[in-house]
Parts: structure tokens; sequence; C-alpha cells
């Protein structure tokens, strides 16, 4: 049986490398990875997001530090969120002692008097779940931020397992200070010793027999049995079809889809993604990887420090700081020049006493047009409609966003094995 897989992202490569011979990968760009990219600027490196291995899956765990052998390298997680001129630690809630004493009253009194009907939209759900002080001085700016909608626009489909879901001791034990660790799974993980992320892709890859790179799907016709797939000049045939790619972009190269799917289709939301890389120096070597930002005034919401990983993306003495934007068509951001986009994060990081503009050697901007899944409220009804549709017509999805979830890197694999173990015994998907 000849399988064609198209895109050549991780999941794509991932499912290559489990399905072995008979299958061919179709990747659009001369590189494969998808959203996990290293991306390099003189002598500094740095991921396209701030891409770490961890899991609560453990047989997938053990698969992507295996790919690595010895390059896999144990952190400890340090992360930050930059409230009010301070740093607090990771998951919000976890720290509520670091906050300035009005602050701690308001979150811990709203915590434990919250009295919320069930929610129906995500913002509705911070008050339910958090109460008023936590929600509206950090889960609802911050989440407004990364999904570039307002809350109450966002569903409920992506919170559980995405959001730490604290039990009442560990709320009562941080507002007195006493430390408590929230998101556990993510505590530790390793990440590559040279390469940055894509040396797990580059691993994958290695592993994934047939790619043809520099193929984009403009066209998907017949069906199972005799796929034909054309780029415009050169065609692929195959019996089987797994899609990785952005469902829409599927939809739109498929043959004889009703109106109603591609309205649907059309419907379906996502972010894109920008980053702005700034390399300082003179720098001692960060103590955090990551700080999360929710104030409304600075377009980034997550800055990452890559000379955490020591001299593998910088040279000593030199800090990458790579500031996440998440932007849509129509934003103003989405529009923005690379030095206006540059100056805002300069700037902003100087104003918030994380840089001095003097000590900025290197910039750089990176953009990806697919990042994230958004669940919006009419993502249920949107995605049944496409994805029933492409499924209906042979044809496997699989990944984040031929799925169209907020999947991490670890679902993105386990979804290509379980995919794996399905064609393998005859199955669809």
């Amino acid at each position: 049986m000849t399988i064609g897989i198209l895109g050549g992202g991780l999941t794509g490569l991932a499912l290559a490398r489990f399905l072995g011979a008979g299958c061919e990968v179709l990747e659009e760009e001369a590189a494969c990875g998808g959203l996990c990219r290293t991306v390099r600027k003189g002598p500094y490196s740095y991921d396209l997001g701030g891409h770490i291995i961890f899991s609560r899956d453990r047989e997938i765990l053990d698969c992507m530090n295996g790919l690595l052998g010895d390059d896999a390298v144990r952190y400890r997680r340090n992360n930050r969120i930059w409230f009010k001129g301070r740093l607090v630690k990771y998951p919000f809630e976890n720290d509520l002692a670091a906050l300035p004493k009005e602050d701690v009253f308001e979150c811990l009194y709203h915590f434990l008097t919250r009295n919320y009907p069930p929610p129906a939209n995500f913002r509705d759900w911070c008050y339910h779940r958090f109460g008023k002080g936590i929600a509206e001085r950090y889960l609802i700016p911050y989440n407004e931020k990364i999904w570039n909608i307002p809350a109450e626009r966002l569903g409920l489909e992506w919170v559980e397992g995405r959001i730490p879901d604290p039990p009442l001791e560990d709320v009562l034990k941080s507002a007195i200070g006493i430390e408590t660790e929230g998101y556990t799974h993510q505590l530790h993980f390793t990440y590559p010793r040279r390469g940055g992320i894509e040396a797990l892709v580059r691993a994958i890859e290695a592993r994934a027999g047939a790619v043809e790179k520099g193929f984009s799907v403009r066209s998907v016709a017949g069906g199972p049995g005799d796929w034909v797939v054309s780029d415009g000049t050169r065609e692929r045939r195959y019996e089987r079809l797994v899609s990785t790619i952005p469902l829409p972009r599927l939809v739109e190269a498929l043959d004889g889809v009703p109106a109603a799917v591609a309205r649907a289709a059309g419907r379906l939301r996502h972010n894109s993604l920008i980053c702005v890389m700034v390399a300082v120096a003179p720098a001692r070597r960060s103590e955090m990887f990551a700080v999360y930002f929710p104030q409304r005034e600075l377009r980034f919401h997550r800055v990452c420090f890559y000379d955490y990983f020591g001299d593998s993306c910088a040279p000593p003495g030199h800090a990458p700081l790579v500031a996440e934007i998440t932007a849509n068509p129509g934003d103003g951001t989405y529009e923005a020049g690379d030095g206006e986009l540059v100056a805002h994060v300069v700037e902003g990081l100087e104003r918030e006493g994380f840089i001095r503009g003097s000590d900025v050697r290197e910039t750089d901007v990176a953009r990806r047009e697919y990042a994230y899944v958004v669940n919006d409220l009419a993502y249920g009804e949107s995605l049944a409609a496409v994805a029933d549709h492409c499924r209906g017509r042979g044809i496997t999805l699989c990944g984040r966003f031929s799925e169209w979830r907020y999947l991490n890197m670890d679902a993105c694999i386990r979804s290509a094995l379980e995919t794996a173990r399905r064609l393998a015994g005859g199955e669809g998907g």
C-alpha cells in the first residue's frame, strides 16, 4: 500500500517514521519542521515559539528523548510572570505571596467566595474557576493577548489540561508564602544540546524515509485507492492519504467540496506568530527560560531567554531574548513592519527593566502563518462540518493543524503514532 502524507512538519515526519516503508511525505518548504523550526541569525539561534520537551505521556516522552540520545539535556522549569514590576512564579496562583498585599487579598478573597453560574465561554470560566482577582489580574488579559480575541468569544474545548487547575490547599499555601508547584509535569523538561528544537525534527526526519520537499499541495482529487495530489506541475498517486496540513488549506485543494463545508472552513480561526529576537551583551546567563507578560500595552505575551541553555544558542556573555506576538490580518500588528516591531519590543523590555537599549547587538524577526488554533464560539460546529466531510471522503486527519486542535509536540507525536497503528491495522482515521 502507498500512503501519501501531506505536510512535513513534526506530525508528518513522525507519522512517516512510525509507518516505515510504503509512504511519502510532501512538504512545500525547502526544509521540514513546520512550526518546530530553529532560526539562526549570526551567532544566535532561537525557535519559532518556546518549544521544550515534556509530557505526561511516558511512551512519547521516552521516544522524543530517545531520538536525541545524549543530546537531550534536562532542565528545571523556572518561568515567571511579570506583574507590577515583580517576577511572580508560574503558574500565577501558585505564587500569590509575591504580589502586593492588596492583590493577595483580592485574589484569595474572590477565589474563596466565588459563586458564578456554569460558564458559557472562557471569560465566564475564569471567574467561575478562579474568581475575580486572579481572572482580572492575569488569566483574562494574558489569554486575550495570546489568542488575540476577547475572552467572551473563546470557547471551552481547549481549557482542560491546558490551564493549571490548582487544589484549594495550594492556593492557600501560595497566599501565605508556602512554596507550591503547579503543572508538575512541566517542572522538568529537556532541550537539545545543540541545534535548537529543530534537532528533534532532524532526528525524526533521518528515520522518516521518502520526503519530497518543495511540493506545495494545490489540488487533491480522486478517492481511496487512487488519490491524485498535484502541485500544479507534478502529480503523485497514492492508495491512502493522510493530511497534516492546515485544514482550511486542505479544503481549498480538495475537489468537490460543498459550499457549506467551504464556508465552515472559512470560519476556522487561527493565529499567526511573530517572533522578535533581540540579542544583548554583555549579559549574565539568564536564570529563567520564559517570562509571561499580561500587560495590555505590550504587544508580546511571552519572552524566552535562549541563553538559559548556555552557549548552545549564543556566545558566552550574550543573551538572545525572543518576544512572541500573535497576530491576525487587519489587527495592525500583522501588517506592522519588522522595524516597528523591533522598536516596540526593545522599548518595552527597556522600560520594564529587562534590557538596556545600548546593549542590543542584533535583532531579527521571524513570522509563521499558522501557529495557534483558536477555539472561538463557532469552533465546534465549524470543525465538525469540515472534519466530517474530509474523513467521509476517506482522508485521515492527523496533528495540530489538520485535526484543528491545540496539541503540543508530544500530543502531535502521539496522534502520529496512533494513526500509524490504525493504518497498519487497515483502519481509517
